[in-house]
């Protein structure tokens, strides 16, 4: 955390050099004229893109490393984006049934009982759709099984 702190404080606005750039364009902006504004511009901004590129790459390069080792010493790696936890899946339950009130009184009101029973249906089809996405926690109890 220490080392993200420190390059978050040195990062690109507190580098040294890219002041020294970003004074040496202003200058050459002043002697050259307004003309060449847009080349200078182009020319300081394509070095900022550089720098950040090399700061998120040393970023990335420190985070797969880090998963790496926590691999090799048997641990479980983040959890990745595509598992939905507890929380979410309750979450998406709860407001399900919360927007279940309304569509159902709509459904009634228009379409009588015809109309609720298709409101169920399309609540009842999207929860089992959510649902059948896999579960995060048996494979971190069949890890933890395992250790």
């Amino acid at each position: 955390m220490e080392a993200r702190d420190t390059e978050l404080r040195n990062g690109p606005l507190q580098d040294a050099e890219l002041k020294k750039e970003l004074d040496a364009t202003l200058h050459a902006r002043r002697e050259l004229g307004p003309e060449y504004e847009s080349a200078l511009l182009e020319s300081f901004l394509e070095k900022v893109e550089q720098r950040v590129d090399g700061t998120v790459d040393r970023r990335v390069r420190r985070q797969l490393a880090e998963q790496q080792m926590v691999v090799a010493r048997g641990g479980r790696p983040a959890a990745s984006s595509g598992e939905i936890s507890f929380g979410e899946r309750f979450g998406f339950g709860m407001i399900s049934l919360i927007l279940a009130i309304p569509l159902s009184a709509i459904g009634a009101v228009n379409a009588g009982l015809s109309g609720l029973f298709v409101t169920w249906a399309g609540i009842l089809g999207v929860n089992a759709v959510h649902a059948a996405r896999p579960w995060p926690w048996p494979r971190r109890e069949r890890a933890d099984a395992t250790d």
